[in-house]
């Protein structure tokens, strides 16, 4: 049974991979800030049709813009599973403000969640990964890691941040048989993205099952080639932009 650790299970993206991976039969290591939230990812899992009975779920709510949150992270994880397969680094924040008016708190906050957690997480997780075959690191950039809007200096500050440190984490990791990939994608249908950019048509915004199935696509990719990224764009956006 392979075990995922995901982070930012709580709603939107995280929530939908969680379903998939459940699906796929790994067992489930949760984590987020809004335990309620969590609790309502389990029950989606466990309710929804096909659901594996004997998929072990475990939620852990957390802030992650702590160090000592990642360090007891792992401790309990230790406590409920032995192997670790799968690290989706998911979670995030974003901020939609002029350039003038971000503080230190704000990148304090917005740098700590979106490019020191996936980080610190990534190097506790080696140990575990590397006895797996192969392991899996997967890291929910953005379409932001390769461009800059208006508005969204900080956010695009971290992603891009997260982009460079998969790259050369990939490197660092290739021959301990642990996988890197980075997803890019645009405008996803999230209560985080519709606050930063209002101005997009929900109806037009990529979903998070889309999402989902990209990473479940990456992981029964275990053969002999590698993905190292996935840029995903809205069917209304122009391709190659």
């Amino acid at each position: 049974m392979k075990t995922a650790i995901i982070t930012g299970a709580s709603r939107g993206i995280g929530r939908a991979i969680a379903r998939s991976l459940a699906e796929l039969g790994c067992d489930l290591f949760l984590t987020g800030r809004n335990e309620e939230e969590l609790y309502k990812t389990r029950e989606l899992i466990l309710s929804q049709p096909g659901a594996k009975t004997d998929n072990k779920i475990v939620i852990y709510p957390r802030d992650l813009t702590e160090l000592e949150s990642i360090d007891n992270l792992f401790v309990a994880f230790e406590k409920s599973f032995n192997n670790l397969d799968i690290l989706v680094n998911n979670a995030g924040i974003a901020y939609s403000r002029v350039f003038g008016e971000y503080n230190i708190d704000d990148w304090n906050r917005v740098m700590n969640i979106n490019a020191r957690a996936p980080f610190f997480l990534m190097q506790k997780a080696v140990p575990f990964l590397e006895k797996a075959d192969p392991g899996f690191i997967i890291n929910i950039c953005s379409v932001v890691s390769q461009k800059g809007y208006a508005e969204q200096s900080l956010y695009t500050a971290s992603k891009h941040a997260l982009y460079g440190i998969t790259k050369a984490v990939a490197k660092d990791l290739q021959n301990k048989n642990i996988r890197v990939h980075a997803i890019l994608p645009g405008g996803v249908d999230t209560d985080m993205v519709k606050a930063v950019r209002p101005d997009i048509d929900t109806s037009e915004m990529i979903t998070p099952e889309e999402i989902a199935e990209t990473i479940t696509f990456l992981l029964k990719m275990n053969g002999n080639a590698v993905i190292d990224e996935i840029s995903i764009r809205r069917k209304t956006k122009l391709p190659w932009a």
